[in-house]
């Protein structure tokens, strides 16, 4: 017995999240990204095979794939920042309301069933896939960005999309800036900027909001948030990224495009039908 809870219970745990923690790296690795769009639906499948309750383990997976992101993100926003690539005037601007949106998305973690969070993972998820498959370079709403007060409210919707689907709205954001005329790398520079608070909000709002359905919940879990999880996920992805970095280079960037987009339609998917099914 470990913490009062059966060795072999927990060694289960650890071997699924390590499988899980091997896929998700290379697919990172493969699709350039390390975010919660690969995380969550892995973490879902890992914490279902678990037996974790439906009622608990679609907000178990987001807790625990924010709680992942967050150091990745702080070392990605360090980097750009040496780069002079981030756009500071918006990280400042938008990050306040983004902490705002995570916190409202955290406490409706608190109440709302599972249901929620995997519509809100379908709708913004299918939203990115589409944008990859048939979306193009001169895609713009406008050359920039509005100076309107109420501009801020991008940062508020991006803190919370991320809060409900476990996905740290980086894509979502660097999909914005893009939008509004700004180039790839400043936008995902400003986007490594913008979603270190929120993974650090979300992280503390979804340990706080799963700590009410603590019972349900797996060994050593800090409300919605499985130490297990972030400890051995994180550093086993890490080990299996550079294979999937290799495959990637074999490949066009388009049909990494097209890859990465049918591999989050499929996510997409899988959720909606779990959805319908439920």
């Amino acid at each position: 017995m470990i913490f009062g809870v059966p060795i072999s219970e927990l060694v289960w745990l650890a071997a699924a999240i390590i499988v899980g923690g091997i896929i998700s790296g290379f697919l990172a690795g493969l699709f350039g990204i390390g975010g919660g769009a690969i995380v969550v639906p892995v973490l879902f499948e890992v914490f279902r095979f678990l037996g974790v309750p439906e009622a608990v383990h679609m907000q178990l997976a987001i807790g625990t794939s924010l709680a992942i992101m967050a150091p990745t993100n702080i070392r990605s926003y360090l980097a750009h920042r040496a780069s002079g690539a981030v756009l500071d005037d918006i990280v400042r601007q938008w990050s306040l309301p983004a902490v705002i949106g995570t916190g409202v998305g955290s406490l409706i973690a608190t109440v709302a069933p599972s249901s929620v969070f995997k519509l809100a993972f379908v709708i913004v998820i299918g939203i990115i896939a589409v944008k990859l498959l048939f979306g193009k370079d001169t895609w713009r709403i406008a050359d920039d960005l509005p100076r309107h007060p109420l501009v801020r409210g991008f940062g508020f919707l991006v803190g919370l999309s991320a809060a409900l689907t476990g996905v740290s709205g980086g894509s979502l954001c660097t999909m914005v800036l893009m939008l509004y005329g700004k180039t790839i790398h400043s936008a995902v520079a400003t986007s490594a900027g913008l979603i270190v608070p929120i993974t650090i909000a979300g992280t503390i709002g979804y340990a706080l909001a799963g700590l009410p359905h603590q019972a349900l919940l797996p060994p050593l879990s800090i409300g919605f948030v499985s130490l297990i999880g972030f400890a051995l996920m994180a550093p086993v992805a890490s080990l299996t990224a550079s294979t999937g970095a290799r495959v990637a280079h074999a490949m066009s960037r388009r049909h990494l495009e097209i890859g990465f987009g049918l591999f989050l339609l499929t996510a997409a998917l899988r959720f909606l039908v779990s959805l319908i099914a439920g």
